[in-house]
């Protein structure tokens, strides 16, 4: 698998065993993670932060098409963003549902013909590509700004993901825009407010004890050095963006910690660990770019300096 290639995890309701091998090799051949869960523990776990890209969901889970309808409903009132795909045992359509399942499901494939699913995620999970230069770029410049400011703690991060939630992780995060010819967007870092304030304590970066208003300032500083990181090496070309721009509101829910960026595109999420090796303490840091606003991946270029360029400039000797 391609390390620069964004995987997405999605939740797999299936009753039937039969089929469990072949959707696993239909995860596997295209950069999905599967993941299971008690039926149960559904509700609770979607109410959680897992950076979902969708759900497939069989017509049989629970014993009966009446369960899997009424399990389908409950998943769209809590998660109404995540599509839910279902497998069907006889036929790809969805016109002898009922109204109402009809309405929550956004496709259906048969375990004898998977290439509807595979048109289902290319529409849903990873319709906008993301060059791999882009990839490792942004995790390239955020694990050197980590690093910068926490010397004593070992950087790691997770293969990069897609996700369609709208959930905040943690409770204070930073947004940030971002803006050029070929994007517009937002960036945005999250994280839980205990971790890092026991990680700014133990790091001696507070004059007393840390309270939130530390938070803020290290999270405020993160991003801005991650973003003119950003900025240098993707955005240098903002001054040829058109002078009449689309804006749309941003919709933020505390109390579901929920955030809307007015489109349906899916995110590009990073999520970072910073762990002191000597007590095993760790800090969970989640990363997510939003292009909401304009996506022309085809324009995208790096910026890098022309070293033979500067020598001949005259800026530059050779040694």
């Amino acid at each position: 698998m391609n390390v620069n290639q964004p995987v997405s995890k999605i939740l797999i309701l299936e009753n039937g065993p039969e089929h469990v091998g072949e959707i696993k090799r239909f995860c596997h051949e295209h950069n999905l993670i599967g993941l299971k869960v008690r039926k149960n523990r559904l509700l609770s776990v979607l109410r959680s932060n897992i950076d979902l890209g969708a759900i497939l969901l069989a017509d049989d889970y629970g014993g009966s098409l009446e369960e899997s309808m009424e399990t389908a409903i409950r998943i769209h009132a809590v998660r109404p963003e995540l599509p839910i795909i279902m497998r069907r045992a006889a036929t790809l359509t969805l016109d002898d549902l009922p109204q109402g399942l009809r309405r929550v499901l956004c496709g259906a494939y048969m375990a004898s013909d998977m290439s509807p699913l595979r048109s289902l995620i290319d529409e849903y999970i990873f319709s906008l590509d993301y060059p791999n230069a882009l990839v490792r770029g942004i995790s390239e410049i955020t694990e050197s700004m980590l690093s910068g400011l926490f010397k004593d703690q070992t950087i790691t991060w997770d293969t990069p993901c897609i996700v369609r939630d709208r959930i905040i992780f943690g409770e204070v995060f930073s947004l940030i825009p971002l803006e050029s010819a070929w994007c517009r967007g937002y960036m945005m870092m999250q994280a839980e407010e205990a971790p890092v304030l026991d990680l700014i304590e133990r790091q001696r970066m507070s004059d007393g004890t840390p309270d939130f208003r530390d938070l803020n300032g290290l999270l405020g500083e993160l991003t801005n050095m991650v973003w003119g990181a950003f900025k240098n090496r993707y955005l240098g070309d903002a001054n040829v963006l058109a002078v009449s721009q689309v804006q749309v509101p941003l919709l933020v829910n505390h109390k579901q910690k929920y955030i809307s960026f007015g489109t349906e595109n899916p995110q590009l999420c990073f999520v970072y660990r910073l762990t002191d090796e000597k007590t095993g303490r760790m800090v969970t840091l989640h990363q997510r770019f939003v292009f909401s606003l304009s996506w022309s991946p085809e324009d995208f270029k790096e910026l890098s300096s022309d070293a033979d360029a500067m020598v001949d400039a005259g800026e530059l000797e050779l040694f």
